[in-house]
C-alpha cells in the first residue's frame, strides 16, 4: 500500500492509500477519486513533505488494533444510545429536516439517510444537520 496526500481544486488536501502508483492514476483518470470535503473530482497529487521524525517532533505509535477495537466500541455505544430517543425516518430525512426548520412540522429528534446532495442542499439552507459517526442500518436490521 501506498499513501498519498492529495488536493483538490477547492484547495482541500486529504490522505487517500492505493495499492500501487498505478492504481491511484488509474482511479484518478476515471473520476473514482472525490475530495471528501466537498465531492469534487478534479484531484492531483499535493506537495508531501517528507516525515523525518526527530528528537523533538517525533510522532507518535499509531494505536494498537486492539485500542481502535475498543475506541470503535465506545463510539458505537454512545451512538446506538442516541439513537434510542431519535426517530429512524429512512430516506425522507432531508424532507423531514426541512419540513420542521421551515414550521410546517413540529420539531422532533431524527436519523435517516440522505445523498451528498442532499445534505449538502440542507446545509446550504441553513438547516443544522450532522453525520453520524458509525454506518447505521434501519430498525430490524443488524448494525
Amino acid at each position: 500500500m501506498i499513501v498519498f496526500d492529495l488536493k483538490c481544486s477547492g484547495g482541500h488536501v486529504f490522505e487517500a492509500w492505493f495499492a500501487s502508483s498505478g492504481a491511484y492514476e488509474e482511479q484518478r483518470t476515471s473520476g473514482q477519486i472525490t475530495c471528501p470535503i466537498c465531492d469534487d473530482a478534479a484531484v492531483i497529487k499535493a506537495v508531501m513533505a517528507p516525515a523525518i521524525p526527530s528528537k523533538g517532533n517525533r510522532k507518535p505509535d499509531s494505536p494498537t488494533p486492539a485500542a481502535v477495537k475498543s475506541i470503535m466500541k465506545a463510539l458505537a455505544t454512545r451512538q446506538a444510545e442516541a439513537l434510542k430517543s431519535s426517530e429512524w425516518v429512512g430516506t425522507a430525512f432531508a424532507d423531514r429536516a426541512r419540513a420542521m426548520h421551515f414550521g410546517e412540522e413540529d420539531h422532533a429528534t431524527i436519523h435517516g439517510q440522505a445523498s451528498l446532495a442532499e445534505a449538502k442542499a440542507l446545509i446550504e439552507d441553513g438547516i443544522p444537520v450532522a453525520p453520524l459517526v458509525l454506518p447505521v442500518a434501519p430498525p430490524k436490521k443488524l448494525n
